[in-house]
């Protein structure tokens, strides 16, 4: 009776180390990508934080809509890049005195202009850039949004690269606040996860066709770029506009650039879970598009990636132990540089399978509003 026992335990522990074998391989997959979408190498810093007599080849578009409290730092922090530099900030439809915090903060090179009624078909920020787009007259554009502060120098710092490397659109993965419990769990693997979805040395590749990767808060592009896709009108209802933009540009033959940086930060707090989950909800299922089988798939992958090699190593017997134990230790060699990236302790780690948890939950979330007939919700916008 007892050999029977220990029989049935000993298939109980064989189960979770054949379940774990799959998390192994992925992690290690993972790590071991040629391309190594977790490398933290492709960045751009201010290299020269002083003052520049003649940014007049810029124009600053700013989609902004109930940003009265950041708005006008951010309009601050563009003036100290230095002269000349026009500002258009677009008001799309506002109801906390926006425009009269713009107008507060504006000098002469900066315009405000009133974002009209917005058409059926478009998403908000899109329509707002393309009001914008019409009345800018300049060889480069700077898209920007209203909450993002930009260190003294960056934006001639983004100049020089893009003449020198022949580059005509090049975004920054904006750092975020991390100082809260749910910024440190969650940012840090947000980027993370954004990295493993669109490599930054596969989308830099220009012969790379099938990887577009840019980040909607900081984007520099040359004006022909825009004229060449007719403006915004071709990417009007799109909700992951900032990759979308990229692809395009990419698929007429331009070169794009993306990578991370600390000279320009966001501003906005997230200091609650529900507006971190609301974030990342809005977009979820659309990164899916809109497929129950991949929302499954996801289900599963992460399941297995996080969950399994946790439970292997609380219930499996040793040889599950051990190899969860090295499951766990890929892991943190793949994440590990995006914590340092961040200036994060390595006990961030830990928080992995939590963060991993709550974005799948925020997917389901976006899939069940969408299957409801809410395709995506954003500032009091369905």
């Amino acid at each position: 009776m007892c050999q029977k026992k220990r029989q049935r335990l000993n298939a109980h522990t064989d189960l979770w180390f054949y379940l774990v074998i799959p998390a192994a391989v992925i992690w290690s997959v993972i790590l071991f990508l040629p391309w190594k979408p977790w490398r933290t190498t492709e960045s751009l810093e201010s290299q020269n934080p002083s003052w520049f007599d003649d940014l007049s080849s810029v124009t600053v578009l700013i989609p902004a809509r109930n940003e009265a409290h950041l708005i006008a730092h951010t309009l601050a922090c563009l003036r100290q890049q230095g002269a000349r530099l026009k500002i258009i900030v677009i008001d799309d439809q506002s109801t906390d005195g926006t425009a009269d915090a713009v107008i507060q903060s504006s000098d002469s090179n900066t315009q405000l202009i009133r974002g009209t009624m917005l058409p059926d078909g478009w998403s908000g920020k899109l329509w707002a850039l393309q009001q914008g787009w019409e009345v800018a007259q300049s060889p480069y554009v700077l898209l920007l949004d209203a909450d993002i502060a930009l260190r003294k120098g960056i934006l001639f710092t983004i100049l020089n690269k893009m003449k020198r490397e022949e580059i005509s659109f090049l975004s920054l993965m904006v750092s975020f606040r991390m100082e809260t419990f749910w910024e440190k769990i969650l940012m840090p693997e947000f980027i993370y996860f954004f990295k493993l979805l669109y490599p930054f040395s596969c989308s830099n590749d220009a012969k790379n066709m099938r990887v577009a990767a840019a980040a909607g808060g900081c984007i520099c592009l040359e004006s022909k770029v825009l004229s060449a896709l007719g403006g915004f009108v071709a990417l009007r209802g799109a909700l992951i506009d900032d990759c979308a933009l990229a692809k395009c540009a990419k698929a007429k033959g331009f070169r794009t650039w993306m990578g991370l940086t600390h000279s320009a930060t966001s501003l906005r707090p997230m200091n609650s879970l529900r507006g971190i989950f609301q974030m990342i909800a809005r977009s979820a299922y659309t990164q899916l598009n809109y497929s129950a089988l991949l929302l499954f798939g996801l289900t599963l992958l992460l399941v297995e990636l996080y969950l399994v090699p946790l439970a292997s190593i609380i219930a499996g017997g040793l040889s599950a132990k051990l190899l969860a134990l090295g499951v766990l230790l890929v892991m943190t060699a793949s994440y590990f540089p995006t914590l340092k990236y961040y200036n994060l302790s390595l006990r961030w780690v830990f928080g992995m399978p939590l963060a991993g948890s709550i974005f799948l939950a925020a997917t389901w979330y976006s899939g069940i509003c969408y299957w409801r007939g809410n395709k995506s919700s954003w500032k009091g916008r369905n």
